[in-house]
């Protein structure tokens, strides 16, 4: 894998995940607004840049040619099916046989076996109620990410827990389901959930799966650790 295509790169997320691809010896170009593209100007000629909305289909299909990987954030902004429209601009622009990963939250699930506690019921309320200010549509990524589960593409969807800056704490641990005790503690360094991304993208257990996925120092992680060494 050469070329990699992020689409989104100019959110937190997003510049992470260039600097973990441009240290792995990636080509890595991306999507951003036009209005975002300053906030690249530290990667310098590194990168290439494709102005415009991440659901213009056009400009996806530009960005996406020639590219092995797909990074996509899928971000729930406004009501005009901002995310669903990007997933499906990827689905249907990326290069046969290139490995697609996108970025979702726990609230996501995969085969419906999750369960989840209070904090994040109370957080999918507050996005309804965001969704009614037309800020927030967390109904759209879950168009999006019934879109990808339903394609036959080589896609995984990364589902964060809640995220904290600081420096990066290694490659987070993962699970299937968010009711797994390893997964308790809920949070993740924003620099290694892009760690996780840039990994799936030549992590082929993770083809076709939804990881939830956790700090590999949080307290639960570390936990479950010492109790499968004991």
């Amino acid at each position: 894998m050469k070329r990699i295509c992020i689409i989104g790169i100019s959110g937190k997320l997003g510049q992470y995940m260039t600097e973990h691809a441009l240290k792995l010896g990636y080509d890595v170009q991306g999507v951003c607004r036009p209005e975002s593209v300053g906030k690249l100007d530290r990667f310098g000629d590194k990168i290439k840049v494709f102005p415009g909305r991440t659901n213009d289909r056009e400009v996806i299909r530009e960005a996406v040619a020639g590219c092995d990987g797909v990074l996509t954030v899928l971000a729930p902004w406004g009501v005009d099916d901002y995310a669903s429209g990007t997933a499906k601009a990827v689905l249907d622009h990326a290069e046969p046989g290139a490995r697609l990963v996108f970025s979702c939250g726990w609230h996501i699930s995969l085969d419906g076996q999750d369960q989840y506690g209070w904090k994040i019921k109370a957080a999918l309320a507050v996005g309804k109620l965001a969704r009614l200010a037309r800020l927030v549509d967390i109904d759209d990524q879950y168009r999006a990410t019934d879109a990808i589960f339903a394609s036959n593409r080589l896609w995984t969807v990364v589902r964060g827990s809640d995220l904290e800056e600081g420096e990066s704490q290694g490659l987070p641990v993962w699970s299937e389901h968010t009711q797994d005790p390893v997964l308790a503690s809920n949070i993740t360094r924003r620099i290694d959930f892009a760690l996780f991304m840039v990994h799936a993208l030549t992590n082929d257990t993770l083809i076709h799966k939804a990881p939830a996925i956790v700090s590999r120092m949080s307290q639960s992680a570390v936990a479950a650790s010492q109790a499968r060494a004991a």
